[in-house]
């Protein structure tokens, strides 16, 4: 598996998070996805990073920086053909060590509170995320959870 930062212009990442977006949207109420389209993904403080093997796409997740000692994960997303195999896995690996890399001593994520989410937040569990409130812009939704992992160096 490779790993690679990704300007998000290929058809297979488009189509992607495009599948992505229709499906936070049709199991999470309005008001509660907050799943970044293609142009907010663009923003200059996110980092966007795609998982291959050979030329088929396996995975992507994303690092928003939210100030000079804090970052966000965003877009974490498998695609079907490719889930329970450690792709989400070997991605978070990679953020957490681009995060400490950067000098981060936080880690932040929001996903979905629903039954759906919970292998998202079984993984997040096992690298050491924990259950917060909202953080950053975020506003107390029964929709999400909220977690943090404390970096160290």
């Amino acid at each position: 598996m490779e790993i690679r930062e990704d300007n998000l212009t290929g058809p297979q990442i488009i189509a992607l998070l495009r599948e992505h977006l229709e499906n936070m949207h049709e199991i999470t109420p309005p008001g509660s996805v907050h799943a970044l389209d293609l142009e907010r993904l663009r923003a200059p403080n996110i980092t966007f990073w795609t998982a291959w093997e050979a030329d088929d796409l396996l995975g992507c997740g994303a690092l928003k920086e939210l100030d000079p000692t804090s970052g966000e994960i965003k877009s974490m997303r498998t695609t079907a053909a490719h889930r329970r195999q450690g792709v989400a896995s070997r991605l978070l690996e990679h953020i957490i060590e681009v995060a400490r890399q950067r000098g981060y001593t936080h880690l932040y994520l929001e996903t979905g509170a629903f039954p759906a989410f919970a292998p998202a937040r079984a993984l997040y569990e096992r690298y050491g995320f924990e259950y917060r409130g909202p953080f950053a812009d975020y506003t107390d939704d029964p929709n999400s959870s909220f977690m943090e992992k404390t970096l160290l160096s």
